[in-house]
């Protein structure tokens, strides 16, 4: 969303607001609270997100500020969608790029029928095991942390729905792909199961989240927009009640 746009607002974060970021590459979600967070200051307000993002994923983060923070678990459970690529003939530890390549799989066997014919076991409501880097709590603890560790998991099946897995392009070893998922869905155990299906191997490259519910990422705010406009107004707030104290 355009610096105009958001000078066209008129936020009161204490009784709550409800702001769509598009999350930077390689932030965590837990940075981008913090960074709204501390722009807000010197005011102590709640700020939490609804729904976390991989810090190598992209797009659409909603975050809710002061009384809105209630309604967090509501805007959470909503449906999901986004775009993304993957790299077929290889797999990583954590699916994604997160990790290095720790093996390669031959994928010229693989055909453009194939491929489209892949997404039809992975549509309607499917079973998938969260990765071991995730941030899925075990007995209090991040399941990532454990990994990092070295350290081995029993993984629970989670129970999920895939409404649409759209193939969007084809140039292996890339490809890339639209879904729309429930709650919970985790994109990279998808790709990981979805090489597997073709007689391969898979792991995500790229990841955008484009919708959450019916808010969409073409309406977010860059962060860096963001905390330069509240740093501005909260200067602009200071420079007032220092006139107002000379003037008293």
């Amino acid at each position: 969303m355009s610096i105009e746009k958001l000078q066209e607002r008129a936020f009161d974060f204490a009784e709550g607001e409800l702001l769509l970021i598009n999350k930077p590459y390689k932030w965590t979600s837990f940075d981008v609270v913090g960074k709204i967070r501390n722009s807000l200051k010197p005011q102590k307000l709640k700020v939490g997100h609804a729904g976390t993002l991989d810090p190598l994923a992209t797009g659409l983060l909603i975050l809710c500020t002061g009384k809105m923070t209630k309604q967090i678990d509501t805007f959470q459970a909503e449906d999901k969608e986004y775009t993304g690529t993957m790299i077929i003939g290889a797999t990583t530890p954590s699916f994604d790029m997160e990790t290095v390549v720790d093996a390669e799989f031959p994928y010229d066997h693989i055909t453009d029928e194939d491929i489209y014919a892949a997404v039809k076991p992975f549509t309607g409501d499917i079973q998938q095991y969260p990765p071991a880097h995730s941030a899925v709590k075990v007995n209090g603890e991040r399941l990532y942390v454990k990994a990092r560790r070295g350290e081995e998991q029993e993984l629970r099946l989670r129970f999920v729905t895939v409404n649409i897995f759209e193939i969007t392009r084809i140039a292996l070893p890339e490809i890339d792909f639209r879904i729309a998922c429930s709650k919970g869905t985790y994109i990279r155990s998808l790709i990981s199961d979805f090489g597997k299906h073709l007689n391969s191997g898979a792991y995500l490259s790229k990841l955008t989240r484009t919708r959450s519910g019916d808010f969409l990422l073409e309406n977010a705010f860059e962060v860096t927009d963001l905390v330069d406009y509240l740093r501005k107004k909260r200067e602009e707030a200071a420079a007032v009640r220092i006139a107002e104290s000379n003037n008293a």
